[in-house]
């Protein structure tokens, strides 16, 4: 399987629950053809560079996936009948990318792993702090 980006502009006039089904029928077709979805990002409503489809802002998401060949040509074919999906690109990751993308994700691991150790240190100081005024 290889590993795909993948950025989707959606139709900004939609509802919040609207485009969180849309991104999940996304995220459903891609599982449901045999990908893995890696990482899935909802980078907001912008202001598009030139008008689409007589749109003049949209919604961004940002999918990380593995999934076999057959599965993008599938997930093309739905995008080009999806109502809520305005524009998509599809990009096929080498191996630099792929490099970089677990990088990445290592580094962002680490980060949530110490954030929740100084948490829990935080925690632990407060109660030693509360034990010894009791």
């Amino acid at each position: 399987m290889n590993i795909y980006e993948n950025i989707v502009i959606l139709n900004a006039v939609l509802s919040d629950e609207e485009i969180n089904a849309a991104l999940s029928k996304i995220k459903d077709l891609i599982v449901n053809t045999g990908g893995e979805v890696i990482k899935a990002e909802s980078w907001g409503r912008r202001k598009l560079a030139y008008e689409i489809k007589k749109q003049n802002k949209g919604l961004y998401a940002f999918l990380v996936y593995k999934a076999p060949t057959s599965a993008i040509r599938k997930l093309e074919d739905y995008y080009k009948v999806f109502d809520p999906v305005i524009k998509y690109m599809v990009i096929k990751l080498g191996p630099k990318q792929i490099k970089h993308l677990e990088a990445s994700q290592a580094a962002e691991a680490d980060l949530a792993r110490k954030e929740a150790e100084a948490k829990k240190e935080a925690e632990a100081k407060k109660e030693t702090e509360v034990k010894s005024e009791v």
